[in-house]
């Protein structure tokens, strides 16, 4: 990790949201302070979906979208890639170091963050994910509830890789009635 990033103004922030969402798949961003503007890209949801979620293919995709934040953002020599430490990150962490970049994992990257995740909030509207739904960071069941209303419609959108999706969570939302809590 890059100890000499200390040039406030030679910096990139790289964060991401829906990672821990049941819901689509997760967005990554990127800003180059003190530039406003998000650069955001989404990692599709089928990467979180048999075969690709056991493949990892998630992780692919952080790259090739890190390679394109590069290509837009053009960092120099002196520019330090902070980068959040959520695992989703980790292997675009490793790729930009092997390429000779500067990089920091982070806890937090500040003013990134709520943008990012307001961009993954837009992604669930835009699939018709209720806006009120969206307004708890704590809504696994209430995605949930809400994919057993139509589950044959919506299940589509569910990070369907995960285990307990397969072993406990599919078979809870073709129950009827949907009673989760």
């Amino acid at each position: 990790m890059a100890l000499d990033c200390f040039l406030p103004d030679k910096t990139i922030l790289i964060d991401a949201s829906g990672w821990s969402d049941l819901l689509l798949g997760v967005v990554v961003g990127a800003i180059k302070p003190p530039h406003p503007m998000l650069m955001e890209r989404r990692i599709p949801t089928a990467s979180f979906q048999p075969p690709n979620f056991q493949s990892k293919k998630y992780l692919e995709d952080a790259v090739k979208i890190g390679n394109e934040i590069i290509t837009v953002l053009q960092p120099d020599s002196e520019t330090c890639i902070k980068i959040c430490s959520e695992y989703v990150l980790s292997s675009l962490a490793l790729h930009l170091q092997n390429q000779g970049f500067k990089v920091q994992k982070v806890e937090s990257t500040g003013e990134l963050k709520p943008l990012v995740e307001k961009a993954y909030i837009r992604w669930c509207v835009e699939k018709g994910v209720p806006e009120e739904m969206l307004q708890d960071t704590r809504r696994f069941y209430r995605f949930l509830e809400w994919v057993g209303e139509q589950p044959h419609l919506r299940e589509s959108l569910v990070k369907t890789g995960w285990a307990s999706w397969e072993n406990r969570w599919r078979a809870e939302i073709f129950k009827k009635p949907l009673n989760l809590r």
